[in-house]
């Protein structure tokens, strides 16, 4: 039996899938039929394929056994299930809303850009531990002890000393060198995130073609969005989009490091600079690829807040053109 965290939204209330209900169950649908007769449509879950589960069942406080939490609440009711479930102890480390520790973080490593318009308070570090810690739970490189828990945050110091997070027994979170970590007698070097097998997909093949999705890039809302002013009001959109990608491809065969890597569910695809609307050649858009068999499919485009925000995962963006204007 696992336990999963279904997003609810009161029935009369705006604010969508604010609140968390516990449901025992064996699948996310039958979690979600359990959540539909347990609430009786005061509470209103969200219905999905997959939400976040553990595989037991945990434990349940008196004020979460009936009715649903604040996603506020999200982390102390959690941290506070595993350590009341027999076994499972050692999982309340790091059960923190990450977002409060950017600060601390940014001060230890080395100096580099966590914030921008789009993402701001320093968005983009959050984005990057709260995804860093999710890949390393995946690759079993989390350690955990009954006293302690240790990641490799893949950051370093301006002395390229790798930065760890370390969670102590009362579950409080610091961030250390190596250094530091043998004066509390830890010898563990947890590795860093790893997101790619296969070296070939960093780099951009320019004899493959690029098969652009027109449709959703032209007309769908969300990507419309991103689209620059000025290339939406003209007519010939198409016209100029296939331009843009067939100078983006020369500019990237001439230089390699302009196309990025980003991780988009669980997939390398590369970032590549798409000129839409200025007249200085400086890139308003990122066009994101996926490598297929014998071509590269172009199915969305980014802003540059966004493409940073995404690259950042795996390393530090060096190419000055994902920098927002």
């Amino acid at each position: 039996m696992n336990t999963y965290l279904i997003p609810t939204t009161a029935a009369y209330c705006y604010e969508p899938y604010d609140h968390i209900y516990l449901v025992y169950a064996n699948t996310p649908l039958e979690a979600y039929q359990t959540a539909c007769n347990n609430l009786q449509g005061e509470y209103i879950p969200q219905k999905s394929q997959k939400y976040e589960s553990y595989p037991f069942e945990l434990y349940k406080s008196d004020n979460t056994a009936t009715f649903p939490f604040p996603e506020s609440q999200k982390y102390d009711i959690l941290t506070e299930a595993f350590k009341n479930t027999k076994g499972t102890e050692h999982m309340g480390h790091f059960n923190v809303n990450w977002n409060e520790y950017t600060e601390l973080l940014s001060k230890k490593a080395d100096k580099e850009i966590w914030s921008n318009p789009t993402y701001p308070n320093n968005g983009i570090l959050t984005n990057y531990l709260v995804h860093t810690y999710k890949r390393l739970r995946t690759e079993r490189q989390i350690i955990r002890k009954d006293n302690y828990a240790l990641f490799n945050t893949g950051l370093f110091t301006k002395y390229y000393e790798s930065i760890y997070a370390y969670s102590d027994q009362e579950y409080n979170v610091s961030f250390l060198t190596g250094h530091e970590l043998n004066q509390h007698g830890i010898s563990e070097r947890p590795q860093k995130a790893n997101y790619f097998e296969d070296p070939s997909l960093l780099l951009f093949d320019w004899h493959y073609p690029i098969d652009i999705h027109f449709k959703h890039i032209l007309e769908d809302e969300k990507n419309k969005e991103r689209l620059p002013k000025g290339f939406l009001e003209k007519e010939n959109k198409m016209c100029i989009l296939t331009g843009a990608v067939e100078l983006m491809k020369r500019r990237v065969s001439a230089n390699y490091e302009l196309a990025i890597p980003q991780c988009y569910e669980d997939k390398i695809q590369l970032l590549l600079p798409l000129c839409l609307d200025t007249d200085e050649g400086k890139p308003d858009l990122a066009l994101a690829v996926t490598k297929l068999d014998n071509c590269y499919q172009g199915y969305t485009c980014l802003t540059l807040d966004m493409a940073y925000n995404n690259a950042r995962l795996i390393a530090k963006p060096e190419s000055s053109w994902l920098y927002s204007k």
